[in-house]
């Protein structure tokens, strides 16, 4: 899969994923009212808002874009009704054409993280069938109970060949409380950089490893390091705009060939219509709103790049 996502790169010039992170607060008025009317004032409203609002933001994005990348706690937040619209976003932008990162963050071992991998990437057995569950092509893990909780992720990522994206130096501001910590001379988050080039050595595709790694825009000097530590690893960037990453700071994220990173940003997309930037388009044209904000996010990054 992560040839896959190479190629959609390379055809969009778009190295670019959009959070589908939706929060009630970024849907606009008139989806609500449409779908309260309909399910009322319940998680199953809310779960319809979710859908209805991301619907339109994928048929608006999704000719500009290789890949998404839904954020599963803001479906969980509304129950089962809420997981349901996950699943149903995750089947609308296969069909799109997109490709689909689930930021589960996952962390367990045993048969926990096993259990994990098969729900988000593999098959689970029911009997003498095999189903698919949420079928993403590739999901966040986090590698901080130490390998055990990853080899299960790696196991299907092999017989599926999908991927996963390793968090290393993450993008929120305490993250150095741990991550930055020294252990005999190297930040820990180094360190982790190190053991996820490895694990990505078992599995390689033509030029990249599917054993990916999540590094914060918010920390472009630690990004230029670890892209020297993990150089055939793709780099999941979150942090643009919202949490203040900017274009000018992602160059080192990439490798000379120009690929090597995604860029994420989400709320800077689906809410753009709330910025004083993107206002004109009104709430009815928040879709329209998203549209623009990539594309200013694509030649900013462009420019970044040149």
């Amino acid at each position: 899969m992560i040839d896959v996502l190479i190629e959609k790169i390379k055809k969009t010039n778009a190295p670019i994923v959009v959070g589908l992170d939706p929060m009630l607060s970024y849907i606009p008025g008139h989806i609500q009212k449409k779908a309260f009317a309909e399910y009322g004032e319940t998680l199953a409203g809310a779960a319809e808002a979710v859908w209805q609002y991301n619907k339109g933001l994928v048929d608006a994005v999704c000719d500009l874009i290789p890949a998404v990348k839904p954020q599963v706690a803001m479906y969980e937040q509304f129950g089962l009704e809420g997981m349901k619209a996950f699943a149903r976003t995750v089947a609308y932008c296969k069909e799109k054409g997109l490709v689909v990162i689930g930021d589960v963050k996952r962390g367990d071992i045993g048969s926990t993280s096993e259990a994990y991998a098969v729900g988000h990437l593999g098959k689970v057995k029911v009997g003498s069938n095999a189903y698919y569950g949420f079928d993403e092509d590739f999901v966040t893990v986090n590698p901080y109970l130490g390998s055990d909780g990853v080899a299960p992720f790696i196991k299907v990522c092999k017989e599926e060949k999908r991927g996963i994206f390793v968090l290393v130096k993450t993008s929120n501001p305490s993250s150095g409380e741990f991550q930055d910590r020294l252990i005999d001379g190297k930040p820990l988050y180094e360190l982790v950089g190190e053991k996820v080039a490895l694990w990505g050595e078992e599995c390689m595709g033509a030029s990249y490893s599917y054993v990916g790694a999540v590094v914060g825009a918010t920390y472009p000097e630690q990004g230029k390091l670890l892209r020297k530590v993990m150089p055939k690893t793709f780099i999941l960037v979150p942090g643009y705009g919202a949490q203040g990453g900017k274009g000018a700071d992602l160059a080192h994220f990439f490798n000379e060939d120009g690929l090597g990173a995604i860029i994420s940003s989400s709320r800077g997309i689906i809410a753009a219509y709330k910025q004083e930037k993107y206002a004109s388009y009104g709430e009815e044209g928040y879709a329209d709103a998203a549209r623009a904000a990539v594309i200013d996010m694509r030649e900013d990054i462009a420019g970044a790049l040149a």
